[in-house]
């Protein structure tokens, strides 16, 4: 009986229906069809990278193949070797890969001083993502069409800031807003998507972010969400509350009903150093249950924020003249006090004032590259905590500084780069070279990840760490025709060298750009040839899925 059972098996899989001979025909034309275009290949090019290690950003094994570009796009890979080209790149031990996508980077603000970028060039960046951490111009759209005009050597794209469509409505208050402000803000938001934003970004750590309750940052979300946007954040706390701040942005991913990012995702102040198992846990079970979260982060031990990160936020309500007020009242500098102390002591300060360290103070030029123990000492005090505090108040009521602070592990670090769902992203400026004394990832974050944790180190492979600077950033971001290397993709393309690729800017040196990166094509143009700067400006303003012309 099971002998009868097979052969009738066998007969129904060999039996030929009219639908499952359109199958085979469709099947066998799409065949003939990639084929006939395979055959039909340009071979003339306006570039061809010729030879390489193409590392196409699936995170698929690299293979040894040729680039061919034509414009502003990839027209075909493979083996290209007999075609012309008006520029050839021997590419023979290098590694191709997609241009390297930041979608988090504070660059924007430096384009119009520096066009250049050459401090995001010379780490393979071919696109940067600004307005992160609930920053930007409200409303977005006229910002937009200025930067469209300006040339520079890479792409731009933006958030819209939820912390400046708070300002904008209520001002720097710490209350809830009523229901009309909210729609105010719903409103603000819509307007924004259409202008191009790729979504809502919340800095809940800063003021006036601070005072927003989740539930209305999910009602704000929730726009966004409709428009096919995504939510980033500088959560509300990297410390001692960093796990219920990831709870929190899960929470408006999950409730706002879309894809939600734990940014530069980091372990802030000793005692809560190896919390990232709880994060991480966090994050796996958010996405078991169907959250669309994931995260960033830049391959450091050191933040870099504003002076005001040592304050208590409700202290920064209204303003620094409003902060001037509360100092100026003796029982409320005594808590401010108290809570600076305790910032130095278990938070950003890591226990020690010389792990305070300014990047640059425009009252006062000179402590740019020194710590806040070097200013208490210069003061004539022992650089003890307390002493600290009382001269970062002085500092702060002198304009503050940007600073960064010392105080992540790293253990957790490397935790939190080996996650699958992590990708890489700078944080990082796009400085004037000389000027001041930025944070090393605005000079080497991506090389860093590349020579230091992938080649010395071991902690992910290549492919992985392309995989997380390019294609998953793209997917996240909706840039569906940038982030692999593809017959058809934007043919921002990076060639360097996996035996040499570096960071070299230092804390008390950062002034240094990274080595190893040899060329550099956005929308097809050479910016970056032969380890040379070239003068092209090809980048664009991307847009976000939701942008509308007038």
């Amino acid at each position: 009986m099971q002998c009868v059972r097979s052969v009738r098996s066998a007969k129904r899989a060999l039996r030929i229906t009219p639908a499952s001979l359109m199958r085979k025909l469709f099947i066998a034309l799409t065949a003939l069809f990639a084929l006939a275009v395979a055959w039909g290949q340009p071979r003339s090019f306006d570039v061809l990278i010729a030879g390489g290690k193409i590392i196409d950003g699936t995170g698929n094994p690299w293979f040894i193949g040729d680039v061919g570009i034509s414009g502003d796009t990839i027209v075909a890979i493979g083996r290209l070797g007999g075609g012309t080209a008006k520029l050839r790149i021997d590419a023979t031990g290098l590694a191709v890969a997609p241009g390297f996508i930041d979608l988090h980077s504070h660059a924007a603000r430096f384009a119009e001083k520096t066009p250049a970028l050459e401090s995001a060039v010379r780490q393979g960046i071919t696109t940067a993502i600004d307005n992160p951490d609930g920053g930007s111009a409200v409303p977005l759209r006229p910002f937009l069409d200025r930067r469209a005009s300006l040339k520079t050597s890479i792409n731009f794209g933006f958030y819209a800031g939820q912390g400046s469509i708070r300002s904008k409505v209520i001002g720097l208050v710490n209350r809830r807003a009523a229901s009309e402000e909210i729609a105010r803000m719903r409103e603000l938001a819509r307007e924004d998507m259409y202008a191009g934003a790729f979504g809502l970004s919340t800095g809940l750590f800063y003021v006036p972010g601070n005072y927003t309750p989740t539930e209305e940052v999910i009602e704000i979300a929730k726009v966004v969400a409709e428009l096919g946007g995504m939510h980033i954040s500088h959560m509300r706390d990297e410390a001692a509350h960093v796990v219920d701040s990831v709870r929190e942005t899960i929470r408006i991913g999950e409730e706002g009903g879309l894809p939600t990012q734990v940014t530069h995702h980091k372990v802030t102040g000793k005692p809560n150093w190896g919390a990232s198992e709880k994060t991480l846990k966090l994050v796996e079970e958010a996405r078991a249950r169907g959250v669309d979260v994931t995260m960033d982060q830049y391959p450091y031990t050191a933040s870099h924020t504003g002076s005001a990160a040592l304050f208590p936020q409700w202290s920064l309500e209204g303003g620094a003249a409003s902060l001037r007020e509360r100092l100026g009242a003796p029982e409320q500098r005594a808590r401010i006090k108290t809570e600076i102390v305790r910032r130095i002591r278990d938070d950003r300060g890591a226990g020690d004032p010389k792990n305070v360290q300014f990047a640059r103070c425009d009252h006062d030029p000179a402590l740019a590259g020194r710590t806040l123990a070097d200013a208490t000492r210069a003061r004539g005090l022992e650089p003890t905590i307390e002493n600290a505090a009382e001269v970062a108040v002085e500092i702060q009521l002198k304009g503050g500084c940007s600073t960064i602070y010392h105080a992540m592990s790293e253990e957790d670090v490397v935790r939190i780069m080996r996650h699958p769902l992590t990708m890489i992203a700078s944080d990082g400026e796009a400085p004037v070279f000389g000027e001041a004394s930025p944070h090393p990832r605005a000079y080497g974050t991506f090389p860093r990840v590349l020579g230091r944790y992938v080649r010395e180190k071991n902690v992910i492979a290549l492919e992985d760490a392309i995989r997380k600077m390019t294609s998953f950033p793209a997917s996240r971001l909706k840039l569906y025709d940038r982030g692999v290397l593809r017959a058809g993709m934007k043919a921002d393309v990076v060639v360097f060298d996996p035996a040499a690729v570096a960071d070299k800017s230092e804390f008390l040196k950062p002034h240094q750009y990274s080595v190893g990166i040899r060329e550099v094509f956005v929308n097809g143009e050479a910016v970056l040839l032969g380890g040379k700067m070239t003068n092209a400006r090809p980048g664009r303003v991307l847009y976000g899925p939701a942008r509308k012309q007038r």
